[in-house]
C-alpha cells in the first residue's frame, strides 16, 4: 500500500504540474516571462469510501499544488483550463480528479516584500494563524479570518469552512499591518461519479483579474486536488488530455450599430447577444480538428459597428476556422445578426506602449510585437480608420512596426490597432490609449498688490489630479498643503525690506511634464504705498482695478472682485463675476473630454447622480450650469455613431430637468444676457435634439416631473396627449406614408431656459415675446408634412400668438411652415408642415405701447410737481382755510393724499428704474422700494375713503357733532395705520419664500407665486365700492332736492349739475382707478390709455379740484400777494347771478338745499341765515 501511494504521488504531481505549466503556454507570448514554479506536497492520509451503486472500495488522494507567478491574468486561463476538465475526462490509468479548488491567494504589497494571503470564497485561516501572522484590515469572526499579513512558510493554506466549525478559541491581538485587499481567486471543485467526470463550481472572471498589480513573484494561486484510485478492472480506457492548450483570442464585427446596452452584462439585449454568438461559434466548430468543445467564451462588445470579442481553445495553434466562420455568418444572419465582410479577426487586446499615461503636447509611441506564428503585412489604424500616408501627426517605421502619435493632445485618445493580414484571418493587437486632459493649475491671483507692512499673505495654488510645488520662495516663507490639489505659500512681507515686484512660480511635481507652457503658472507681488480699496486677503487697489480669487471649498474656478465705490461712498472690493463650478461636476467634464462610448452608460449614471445629490447648489451657480450643458453637448456628439439605450437616456433627461427647472430660472437669464454664454441654451437644446436621433429602436416611455420621452413606432395616424402635471399638450400626426420611428419630448420648463427672439427682433434683450406654453421636440427617421400641436397657455393675459421652430440656421424662433389653426382663451392650436430640427412652443405678445411708458413718465411728472405745488399752497392758506371743524379736516385730507401720493410716485419713478421688463427682478434692492410703494399707495386710497366718510357724515348726519381731537384720530387711525398693518402682514406672510415682489417684469407685488398683489387690489377695489357708493348717494341727494335755489338758466338743469358734481368728486375719491379694471379684462390699446392718462395725472387733479377751484382758497391766496384781480371776476358773477357754478361753489349749493330743508324740520329755534352760512363754511372754506 505505502509503495502504491509513492508511485501515485509521483504520478499525480509530475501529471498536474505539467498540465499547469503548459497551460500557460498560449498563443502569444504575454506570460512568456512570467517566473512560474510548481509545488506539489500530500497532505492527507487516504480516505476509504463506499459508494452505493459500486461494490468495491476506492482510495482519495488530496494534493495541493502552488504556482507562483507575476500576471495575476493567468488566472484567466486557468478558467479555460476547467472548463477543458469539465468537457473532457480527466483519468491517467487509474487515477481520477474529482475534485480541484483555488484555495489561497497571496499578494506582495507594491513598494514591499511582504505578502498578504486572502481566502478564496468557502475557505479561511484558522484562528491561530490571524493571531500569529496578523489579519489585514477584518476583524476575527467565529475565531476565523479570511485574511493574514504573512506568506506561512510552513506550507499551510486556507482550510475549509466545514473544518472550521470546532475550532478553539483563541485571543484576538492587533492587525499587524494595514493592506490593500487582494484581488480574489476563485475555487474551482469537481466530483467523483459512475464515469471519470470532473465539474466546475465556480471560476474566476475577467475582471477580478485586469485590476490586479503586477509585481515580480507578487501572487501565488493555490489549487487543492483530491484525486480517486480504482481498481484497473473497472476503469474505463480514456485518452491523456493534451500537452498544451492553445486560448485563441478572437473578434467578430456585426453590421448593426453599437448601442450602449451592450456594455451592461444585466442588460436583456446583451445577454441574447452572448447567447447567440455562442450557439452559432459552438455550432460551427464543434467538427474541428483540435477544438475544445464548449470552450466558446464572450468576452464583451465594443463600438465600430459591434465588434464581439470572444475565445476559443484548441489543443493547437493551428485551428482552421474559414468553413466554419462562413457557417457562423450564416447562422448569425438567420438571427438577426449579420456580419461585415471580413467579420473574423484573431484580436488581442495588449500593451503597445509601455507608459500608463499619456499627456498633452507628448509623443505617443506604440510599438507591435508578433509571436512568431504570425506573418504577414502590417499597418496601423485608429479607431477603424487606416493610417497609412496620413499626415505628419503620424510617423510609422520603415518596418511598419512602432507608431508614434507627435504632439498628441486630448482628440487623439482612441483604439489603436495593429493588424496583420495573415492567412486565414488578420491578426490584430490593439489598446485603448488615452491622452490625459490638458492639466489645470489655478492659482488664486497673477498679480496682487500690498502695503508695505509686516504682514503675511497667502498665495494659493491648485492642480486637480496632481501634485505642484512652489518655487523661487524665500527662506521666510512657509508652503502648507491644503488639500483637495492645493498648496498654499505662506508669503511674508516685511516692512524694513520692501521688493517692488516678486515672482513667485507654481509648477507641477513631474519632471516629464516640466518642459511644456501648461506644467506652471506665476504670481507677481507688488508693493504699493497708495490705494483706494484693501482687504486682508485681496491686498490694495486703485478704482477700476481687478483681483481674483479661489472659489469656495467644493467648488472649483475663480472669483473676480473689482475695486469700486459703494453705496456709502466708500471704496471695496467689490464681486463682479463669479466661475465657480461644483468640483464633482468639474471632475465629470474632465472624464469627458477622454470618454469612449463604451463608457456613456457609467458616465451618465455618475452625472445624474452627482447632479441629483448637489441639485440646490447646480441650479444657483451659472457656472456650473453651463459646464453641464457643455457635458451633455459632448456626450450627444460623441454618441453619433451608436445607439443609446433607455438607461442612458433616462439619466440624460434627469440631468436635464434639473438644471432647467423653476430654480434655476434666474441662473439661465444670467447666462442669456452674457454675451459669452447667450448661446448655452441654444446649445442644451441642439444636445437634446442630436441625442434624440441616436436613440435605439425600442419602443418606451420616459416621464419625469417636468419632462416626458416618448419614442414609438406608427404605422397609420398618431396622437398623443401629454400626462405631465399641469400640461395638455396634444400631439397630432394625421397620417404617415410608411412605417415610421417617431420620438417626442415634452418640456413644461424649457420656457425658463430658451431665449425669445424671433424673426422681428433677434435681440433677446428686449424682445417683447414670451414662450407661453410647452416645447416640445419632435425627431422622426422618415418625412412627415402634416403635423399639428395644441398647447394650453400658461398666461392668459398674452395674447397675439406665434406658431414657431427653432431655426439653428438662423440662431432664432421661426414660424416659416407653421401657422396657427385656432387659439381660445387657454389653447392654441399649431399646424407644422416639417419636422426636421424642429420643436415647437408659443410666442404670446402682451399689450405695450411704447405711447403708453411716454404718457405715464409725463404725467407722473406733471403729478409730482403738481402736488409739490398743492403741498405749498396748502402751507400758504391752512391758518385762514381751517377756521372750522370740517373745514379743517377737509384739508387735513387733501394733504395727506397729496403727501402719500408723492412719495408713492416717487418710488414709482424708482421701481421703474430697477425692473425691466423680461428681465428678473433684484429682489433684495426692490423689496424696499416695494413696500413704501405699497404701503404709501393704500394710503392714498384710505384717506380718499376718509375724504368720501367725510362728505357722507356731513351729507346724512347734518346735525351731528363730533371734536376735532376724536376726528383727527380716526382719520390718522384708518389713514395710516391699517395701510402699515395690511403691508406688515403681507410682507411677513411672503418673506420665507421671497416671494413678497414680483420676480420679473416689473418691480412690483408678487402674483404669480404668493399673490400679494392681492394686498393691494383687494382694499383699493372696496375703497372704491365704498366711494362709489357715496357718490351716488350725494346725486340721489341732489336729484331728490333738486337746484331750486339756483337763479342761473344753466343751472336750473339737474343733470348738468349731477355730470359736474361727479367730475369733481371722481379725481378726488380716486374712481379714476376703476378703469384698471377694464385693463384685466381687455388688451385693448384704447383702454390702457385712458387708464395710463387718468392715474398718472392724479397729483394733477388734486391741485386743481381740490385746491384752485376752490374760490376760497384763491382769495386767500389773492389777499397774501395783494392779487385782487384774480377774484374780481367771481366776485361780480356773485353779486349778480348768485354763487360760482365751479368747484366748491357746487358743494355750497349741494350743502344748502340738504341743509335748509332739514332745518326746517329739526332746527326751528336756529336763525336761518346764520345755520345756512355755518353749514357752507363748516364744508367749504
Amino acid at each position: 500500500m505505502a509503495r502504491e501511494r509513492k508511485i501515485l504521488k509521483q504520478i499525480l504531481g509530475l501529471t498536474l504540474a505539467i498540465l499547469i505549466t503548459n497551460l500557460f503556454e498560449v498563443e502569444t507570448n504575454k506570460f512568456q516571462e512570467t517566473n512560474m514554479a510548481s509545488k506539489f506536497s500530500y497532505i492527507d492520509e487516504p480516505q476509504h469510501h463506499i459508494r452505493q451503486r459500486r461494490a468495491e472500495p476506492y482510495t482519495d488522494y488530496v494534493a495541493e499544488i502552488e504556482i507562483n507567478t507575476s500576471d495575476i491574468s493567468v488566472i484567466n486561463e486557468m478558467k479555460i483550463f476547467l472548463n477543458y476538465l469539465i468537457q473532457n475526462y480527466f483519468v491517467i490509468d487509474n487515477l481520477t480528479i474529482v475534485d480541484l479548488s483555488f484555495t489561497t491567494v497571496c499578494n506582495m504589497l507594491p513598494g514591499t516584500t511582504d505578502y498578504q494571503c486572502n481566502c478564496e470564497n468557502q475557505y479561511l485561516w484558522p484562528c491561530d494563524k490571524c493571531t500569529k501572522y496578523g489579519r489585514c484590515n477584518n476583524s476575527i469572526t467565529n475565531n476565523t479570518c479570511s485574511c493574514i499579513n504573512a506568506y506561512p512558510n510552513n506550507g499551510q493554506f486556507c482550510r475549509p469552512i466545514s473544518e472550521m466549525t470546532n475550532v478553539t478559541t483563541c485571543q484576538q491581538t492587533a492587525t499587524a499591518k494595514p493592506t490593500t485587499t487582494a484581488k480574489p481567486v476563485t475555487t474551482a471543485k469537481t466530483a467523483p461519479t459512475d464515469k471519470p467526470v470532473t465539474t466546475a463550481k465556480t471560476a474566476p472572471t475577467a475582471k477580478t483579474a485586469t485590476t490586479a498589480k503586477t509585481t515580480p513573484t507578487a501572487k501565488t494561486a493555490i489549487a487543492k486536488t483530491t484525486t480517486t484510485v480504482k481498481t484497473p478492472a473497472t476503469v474505463k480506457p480514456a485518452q491523456p488530455p493534451p500537452t498544451t492548450l492553445t486560448v485563441i483570442k478572437m473578434s467578430m464585427r456585426i453590421n448593426i450599430i453599437f448601442e450602449t446596452s451592450l456594455t451592461m452584462e444585466t442588460d436583456p439585449k446583451y445577454k441574447s447577444y452572448v447567447a447567440n454568438i455562442t450557439s452559432a461559434i459552438e455550432k460551427s466548430y464543434k467538427n474541428l480538428p483540435n477544438y475544445i468543445q464548449r470552450s466558446v467564451h464572450v468576452i464583451g462588445f465594443r463600438s465600430g459597428s459591434i465588434i464581439a470579442d470572444y475565445t476559443v481553445t484548441a489543443n493547437s495553434t493551428n485551428l482552421n476556422v474559414t468553413d466554419a466562420n462562413t457557417q457562423v455568418s450564416k447562422t448569425l444572419e438567420g438571427q438577426g445578426l449579420p456580419l461585415t465582410q471580413d467579420a473574423f479577426a484573431n484580436s488581442v487586446e495588449t500593451n503597445l506602449t509601455t507608459k500608463n499615461k499619456y499627456y498633452p503636447q507628448q509623443n505617443v509611441e506604440l510599438k507591435c510585437t508578433l509571436p512568431n506564428s504570425v506573418t504577414g503585412t502590417m499597418k496601423w489604424s485608429v479607431n477603424g480608420k487606416d493610417l497609412a500616408g496620413s499626415s505628419a501627426k503620424y510617423t510609422i517605421s520603415n518596418d511598419n512596426s512602432t507608431l508614434t502619435v507627435n504632439n498628441a493632445s486630448e482628440s487623439d485618445s482612441g483604439r489603436y490597432s495593429c493588424i496583420i493580414q495573415s492567412s486565414p484571418i488578420p491578426y490584430i493587437q490593439w489598446q485603448t490609449v488615452s491622452i490625459q486632459p490638458l492639466p489645470s493649475i489655478i492659482v488664486d491671483t497673477t498679480n496682487i498688490q500690498l502695503l508695505c507692512q509686516n504682514q503675511t499673505v497667502p498665495l494659493t495654488c491648485c492642480a486637480d489630479g496632481y501634485s505642484v510645488q512652489w518655487f523661487g520662495i524665500p527662506d521666510s516663507d512657509v508652503m502648507i498643503n491644503s488639500g483637495s490639489g492645493c498648496f498654499t505659500l505662506q508669503h511674508k512681507i516685511f516692512s524694513t525690506n520692501c521688493t517692488s515686484k516678486e515672482i513667485f512660480t507654481c509648477r507641477l511635481n513631474m519632471k516629464e511634464l516640466q518642459t511644456f507652457d501648461y506644467s506652471s503658472r506665476t504670481v507677481q507681488v507688488q508693493t504699493v504705498n497708495k490705494y483706494d480699496c484693501i482687504h486682508n486677503t485681496l491686498g490694495v487697489g486703485k478704482i477700476g482695478d481687478s483681483v481674483t480669487e479661489l472659489c469656495e471649498k467644493g467648488q472649483e474656478g475663480l472669483i473676480t472682485y473689482q475695486c469700486k465705490q459703494t453705496k456709502d461712498l466708500k471704496y471695496d472690493w467689490t464681486e463682479v463675476q463669479r466661475d465657480c463650478v461644483v468640483q464633482a461636476i468639474k471632475d465629470l467634464e474632465r472624464r469627458s473630454e477622454v470618454l469612449f462610448v463604451e463608457e456613456i452608460p457609467v458616465f451618465m449614471t455618475d452625472l445624474r447622480n452627482t447632479t441629483v445629490q448637489n441639485n440646490t447648489v447646480i441650479t444657483q451657480s451659472a457656472a456650473t450650469v453651463q459646464t453641464i450643458v457643455d457635458i451633455l453637448y459632448t456626450i450627444a456628439n460623441i454618441s453619433q455613431t451608436i445607439n443609446i439605450s433607455r438607461p442612458v437616456m433616462e439619466d440624460f433627461l434627469k440631468t436635464v430637468e434639473i438644471i432647467v427647472s423653476d430654480a434655476s430660472k434666474n441662473t439661465w437669464t444670467e447666462l442669456n444676457n452674457d454675451n459669452k454664454t447667450e448661446n448655452k441654451s441654444t446649445e442644451l437644446l441642439q444636445a437634446i435634439e442630436t441625442i434624440s436621433d441616436r436613440l435605439s429602436d425600442d419602443d418606451y416611455m420616459i416621464n419625469e416631473t417636468s419632462i416626458q420621452l416618448h419614442r414609438k413606432r406608427i404605422t397609420n395616424s398618431f396622437t398623443e396627449t401629454s400626462s405631465l402635471p399641469n400640461s395638455h399638450t396634444q400631439i397630432v400626426i394625421p397620417n404617415v406614408l410608411k412605417p415610421t420611428l417617431i420620438t417626442f419630448i415634452i418640456f413644461t420648463k424649457l420656457d425658463n431656459v430658451l431665449p425669445t427672439r424671433n424673426t422681428s427682433n433677434n435681440d433677446n434683450k428686449t424682445s417683447e415675446n414670451h414662450i407661453n406654453g410647452d416645447v416640445v421636440v419632435v425627431r422622426v427617421n422618415e418625412a412627415i408634412n402634416n403635423i399639428s400641436f395644441t398647447f394650453d397657455t400658461t398666461d392668459t393675459s398674452l395674447k397675439n400668438p406665434q406658431c414657431v421652430f427653432w431655426n439653428f440656421s438662423l440662431d432664432h424662433w421661426d414660424s416659416t411652415g407653421c401657422k396657427v389653426k385656432g387659439s381660445g382663451n387657454e389653447t392654441v392650436t399649431c399646424e407644422c408642415d416639417h419636422t426636421t430640427s424642429f420643436s415647437i412652443l408659443m410666442s404670446l405678445v402682451p399689450v405695450n405701447n411704447l405711447a403708453l411708458d411716454i404718457i405715464t413718465y409725463i404725467g407722473v411728472a406733471i403729478s409730482l410737481a403738481s402736488l409739490i405745488l398743492c403741498l405749498i399752497i396748502e402751507a400758504i392758506v391752512w391758518k385762514s382755510a381751517t377756521r372750522n371743524d370740517t373745514s379743517y379736516m377737509r384739508h387735513v385730507s387733501i394733504v395727506n393724499i397729496a403727501v402719500s401720493l408723492l412719495i408713492a410716485d416717487i418710488c414709482f419713478i424708482i421701481a421703474a428704474a430697477i425692473g425691466n421688463p423680461g428681465q428678473p427682478t433684484p429682489v433684495d434692492t426692490c423689496s424696499a422700494v416695494v413696500f413704501f410703494m405699497h404701503f404709501f399707495y393704500l394710503a392714498v386710497f384710505f384717506w380718499m375713503f376718509i375724504s368720501a366718510l367725510l362728505l357722507l357724515y356731513r351729507t346724512v348726519m347734518v346735525f351731528s357733532q363730533m371734536s376735532k381731537t376724536n376726528l383727527m384720530v380716526i382719520a390718522f387711525m384708518v389713514g395710516y395705520c391699517a395701510p402699515f398693518l395690511i403691508t406688515v402682514i403681507t410682507v411677513a406672510s411672503t418673506a420665507g419664500p421671497k416671494n413678497y415682489v414680483s420676480k420679473e417684469n416689473a418691480c412690483w407685488l408678487n402674483w404669480k407665486e404668493s399673490m400679494a398683489l392681492l394686498a393691494f387690489v383687494i382694499p383699493a377695489l372696496t375703497i372704491l365700492a365704498f366711494n362709489l357708493m357715496v357718490l351716488i348717494v350725494v346725486v340721489c341727494k341732489m336729484i331728490r332736492r333738486g337746484v331750486a335755489n339756483t337763479t342761473q338758466y344753466e343751472d336750473r338743469h339737474t343733470l348738468v349739475v349731477i355730470a359736474r358734481c361727479v367730475a369733481i368728486l371722481t379725481p378726488i375719491f380716486g374712481l379714476t382707478w376703476g378703469f384698471g379694471i377694464g385693463t384685466m379684462v381687455s388688451q385693448k390699446l384704447g383702454i390702457h390709455v385712458v387708464f395710463a392718462i387718468l392715474n398718472s395725472l392724479q397729483g394733477f387733479f388734486i391741485l386743481v379740484f381740490g385746491v384752485l377751484l376752490d374760490s376760497k382758497i384763491r382769495e386767500i391766496l389773492a389777499g397774501k400777494f395783494s392779487l385782487r384781480n384774480l377774484t374780481s371776476s367771481d366776485r361780480t358773477r356773485s353779486t349778480t347771478a348768485g354763487p360760482s357754478t365751479s368747484g366748491p361753489g357746487l358743494f355750497q349749493r349741494i350743502r344748502r338745499n340738504v341743509y335748509n330743508i332739514s332745518e326746517a324740520n329739526a332746527f326751528s329755534g336756529l336763525s336761518s341765515s346764520n345755520s345756512s352760512s355755518d353749514a357752507y363754511t363748516s364744508l367749504n372754506p
